[in-house]
């Protein structure tokens, strides 16, 4: 479980699973998400909600697990830019930890 913290002053958290992170692999959607000075912002945050939603909407196989993280995580209602920068930073993290898939 991850904790993602949602507000700079701390008060709001998010916990996340291992789940979530393998759905935003797996649908490649931080990839090109951010601009290249790294700062995220609200427009960044909708076009997420946006990109999650034309998936599910012109997906013809089973899309409980982007639903599933859009109702837990990108659509929750203390969800902001400052979540997505950390939820972001989570992601790098559990990346940086997942083994290679290269057999040598």
């Amino acid at each position: 479980m991850y904790d993602i913290q949602l507000n700079e002053s701390g008060t709001r958290h998010l916990q996340v699973d291992e789940q979530v992170f393998q759905t935003i692999e797996k649908y490649q959607l931080f990839q090109q998400l951010v601009n290249s000075t790294g700062y995220v912002t609200e427009h960044d945050l909708d076009r997420l909600k946006l990109t999650v939603r034309s998936l599910i909407a012109n997906s013809a196989e089973n899309t409980k697990e982007l639903l599933d993280l859009c109702i837990d995580v990108i659509y929750h209602e203390k969800m902001k830019a400052y979540g997505l920068h950390n939820l972001i930073e989570a992601f790098k993290t559990w990346q940086a930890n997942q083994p290679s898939d290269i057999q040598e």
